[in-house]
């Protein structure tokens, strides 16, 4: 049986996320990595279901994925992963080889607002999603940020975040004045699209550029996720490091 979590009254309406896998992966790749980022094995399980053992604890009922790359072989493994009672909803878009923002917008219209929002290369302490749906403000964007910058892994590569009291000034992976790290993970209004379309530019945006320009509006809540744990998979290193990480938890 698994363990329940008690979740806050105001996170009962949140029923729907978007995890965006739409990419290629292609440091992976050169590392000899053959399974899409979301289906490789990280400590004897797929990525994506930790994933789901997350979304399903927080009470989310409707997964929208958004595909690219080999979207078939992705479908094909994420649907054995899913529990009874929750529904896959694939998203597939044409223009992957574009950056995320693009994935984004390609679910308007299909989501529900307010929603989930992650990456499909993440992994979560679970115990940070019930923090989200606690402290959340809507109409904001609220995006968990990790404080702990000397625990980073790869901390060139991440998306730097600079905040004022729990405020998002600015955002931007090229930052030299930052005080927190981007997560990936948010809970988006549906102004979110409105953003991403006005950061459009010849056809293409990226999630960060979107967001950029709504915490220049005062739009969007930082959330600390204090002493949790997350870590992206994009890289040989990272998926390392994840591997050592979950096992770590599993010895605890």
């Amino acid at each position: 049986m698994r363990n329940t979590i008690s979740r806050p009254k105001s996170a009962n309406r949140i029923k729907e996320a978007v995890i965006l896998m739409a990419g290629e992966g292609s440091r992976l790749r050169a590392a000899g990595e053959t399974s899409p980022k979301p289906l490789i094995d990280v400590c004897g399980r797929p990525l994506f279901s930790y994933t789901i053992d997350w979304l399903e604890k927080a009470g989310i009922k409707i997964v929208h994925v958004v595909t690219g790359y080999e979207s078939d072989k992705v479908l094909a493994g994420l649907k054995p992963l899913l529990p009874a009672g929750m529904q896959l909803h694939p998203i597939h878009n044409r223009d992957w080889r574009k950056q995320n923002g693009i994935s984004l917008l390609a679910a308007s219209g299909q989501v529900t607002p307010p929603f989930l929002l992650t990456m499909g290369d993440h992994l979560f302490d679970p115990a940070i999603v019930d923090l989200l749906m606690e402290r959340a403000h809507l109409p904001d964007v609220n995006l968990v940020v990790d404080r702990k910058l000397d625990s980073i892994f790869d901390l060139d590569d991440a998306m730097k975040v600079q905040t004022r009291s729990n405020r998002v000034v600015t955002i931007g992976k090229e930052l030299v004045k930052y005080d927190a790290i981007d997560t990936g993970l948010f809970l988006c209004p549906d102004a979110i699209f409105e953003y991403l379309i006005a950061a459009n530019r010849d056809g293409d945006c990226s999630l960060a550029e979107g967001v950029r320009l709504m915490a220049s509006d005062g739009k969007v809540r930082a959330i600390d996720l204090g002493d949790a744990w997350w870590q992206d998979v994009d890289s040989a290193e990272t998926l390392e490091h994840a591997r050592k990480l979950i096992a770590t938890k599993r010895a605890l």
